[in-house]
């Protein structure tokens, strides 16, 4: 894969949204699914809430918000459902265009591809406050100026990645025309760069623990410290927020979200645990340590500077028109996007409008297995940026 624009070369001219999405999500968002019979029909508010991952699985502890609200009854009488998607980059936001799901999770990246491309989506909770991309080298490879990458090949686990990463390597100052990609495989792209395969991956906060599991133990440079763009967010269709029952519903649901937030924030252990029960392949995998470190470099990002935001969710408009204003520079995008059109802070008070007390009541009380209560969790906090490159 060149550095050609994913975009552009993705959606070549003259042929339309609608038959793109039939060619380029084949056997997933059919032509069937486009047509009138393919579209459900939806009641007045939601039969049951699909939310849609960007990555193609579930068992990865990113969406411990969601297993953790769950497990403590925070989404009440709510018909929920999780769906993996397909590992295709794009189709978190493809499959809500076309009303396969209700919520997608996509990169800043990914929600500028489908914005681009006509989709009428708008962001209603930022869970990324903090940009959670990191760029990950073989140990004694790494380098703190990103500029060292011109010239360098970056593996990537699927071609739409690119779209994240040249805007974080242009905002560093990067010439991205002079930096190559690969599309190295999911979930391969990781153990390609350990095998001597190009210069650097792209990872993220969370993954980085759950690599050092699976023997990858590489150094990076970490968007966390050193970026200020956004990291991912939840879209719905924008029409959706237009419907009274459904906005209602919607409110509902994201206080499902914060309030599960609030609870791994409280007691992260008890957090994994609560996704660990979902998933035991992923508990043998990871263990108590390496998720309860997984799991606090995603509180890292999801709670970020919370003394400045509106709560749990709450979208930082200059950080988005920062991403959008450099994603028209480098021609990711090639009309100019106010941050205000396509983001809204409208669900996140009645989202954060909850009883925290109880919350925090609800993690404290949490009973833990033996292997998560001897877990010295300040500890893990201290060492939690040591493979940052040095």
């Amino acid at each position: 894969m060149t550095n050609d624009n994913p975009i552009n070369s993705s959606a070549p001219a003259g042929i339309s949204r609608r038959y793109f999405l039939q060619v380029t999500a084949a056997g997933v968002v059919t032509a069937s699914a486009l047509g009138a019979s393919g579209l459900k029909a939806r009641a007045a508010a939601y039969e049951k809430f699909t939310w849609i991952s960007p990555r193609g699985t579930l068992e990865v502890l990113d969406d411990y918000p969601y297993w953790s609200a769950k497990k403590a009854g925070y989404f009440g009488d709510l018909n929920t459902d999780m769906q993996p998607g397909p590992s295709d980059g794009t189709a978190t936001v493809k499959f809500v265009d076309v009303g396969q799901a209700d919520m997608g999770f996509p990169s800043p990246g990914v929600f500028s591809f489908a914005i681009q491309n006509g989709m009428k989506l708008k962001s209603v909770f930022h869970m990324g406050a903090r940009d959670t991309f990191s760029i990950a080298f073989r140990k004694g490879q790494g380098t703190k100026n990103l500029k060292d990458l011109e010239g360098k090949t970056i593996l990537l686990g699927s071609a739409a990645w690119q779209a994240i990463v040249d805007p974080l390597l242009a905002a560093q100052g990067v010439d991205i025309k002079k930096v190559k990609y690969v599309e190295a495989g999911w979930p391969t792209w990781g153990t390609a760069l350990a095998g001597g395969q190009g210069d650097a991956a792209l990872s993220w906060e969370g993954l980085r623990a759950e690599w050092i599991a699976k023997g990858l133990d590489f150094e990076y440079w970490l968007g966390v410290q050193n970026s200020k763009l956004p990291a991912n967010t939840f879209v719905v269709r924008a029409a959706d927020l237009e419907d009274a029952d459904k906005k209602a519903f919607l409110e509902k649901y994201l206080r499902g979200w914060a309030m599960g937030l609030e609870f791994g924030y409280q007691n992260p252990r008890a957090a994994v645990e609560a996704v660990f029960e979902q998933f035991p392949t992923l508990a043998k995998n990871l263990g108590p340590e390496l998720g309860t470190t997984s799991i606090l470099q995603q509180i890292n990002v999801f709670r970020g500077d919370m003394d400045k935001r509106g709560g749990w969710g709450s979208h930082d408009m200059a950080s988005w028109q920062g991403f959008f204003d450099e994603i028209l520079k480098i021609g990711q995008i090639t009309a100019p996007v106010k941050a205000e059109d396509v983001c809204t802070n409208d669900l996140i008070p009645a989202a954060n409008d909850f009883d925290k007390a109880k919350v925090k009541a609800d993690a404290d009380g949490a009973k833990l297995s033996e292997g998560f209560a001897a877990l010295d969790v300040e500890k893990i906090k201290a060492h939690l940026f040591d493979s940052a490159v040095k």
